[in-house]
């Protein structure tokens, strides 16, 4: 089994809502890029929520548009062993420091987790400083995970601006 490393964090001071993923998978290491893979809906749902066609643009304005956003992106594995693609395959991970990229994000105030495996071990990461910010379980953007797109895009859509105001605990 291969080792896999996640990306840097996409992020400014600006960031109010951070969408954290588990680990990027194989089409994305290839191309070094977030949801690279073109049967990933991410891009897709977060046009819907910002209102903005994400899709159709280079992936650099792709990232600066979610920045103009208040939207930012980083993985809860920094490193893990695993075959494929799949969540369910990875093993010996490490977490990247969430703790300590939540404290260079003053306007932070959502942490949404794309897919159960990002909440499960983000939750963990995260301990009790979640309970500092709205957390946000996402159905996975992954075409692995087949709920039809309506639905991702209805949970999807609690990311809008209006629906990520600041609550005083973690849902």
């Amino acid at each position: 089994m291969s080792r896999k490393r996640s990306f840097p964090h996409v992020t400014d001071a600006h960031t109010r809502i951070l969408i954290l993923g588990s680990l990027p998978g194989e089409a994305s290491l290839a191309q070094s890029q977030y949801y690279a893979h073109p049967q990933n809906k991410f891009w897709a749902l977060m046009s819907d929520v910002i209102d903005t066609d994400l899709v159709s643009l280079p992936y650099a304005q792709r990232l600066e548009t979610l920045l103009k956003n208040g939207v930012g992106l980083w993985d809860v594995v920094a490193e893990a062993r695993r075959e494929g693609s799949l969540d369910s395959n990875i093993r010996e991970h490490i977490h990247n420091d969430l703790t300590r990229l939540l404290t260079t994000l003053p306007q932070l105030r959502v942490i949404a987790f794309n897919g159960g495996t990002a909440e499960r071990l983000g939750l963990k990461a995260l301990g009790d400083i979640a309970s500092n910010y709205r957390i946000i379980k996402l159905p996975s953007s992954s075409p692995a995970y087949t709920r039809p797109y309506a639905e991702k895009k209805r949970e999807w859509e609690q990311l809008k601006i209006g629906g990520a105001a600041p609550q005083s605990s973690a849902q």
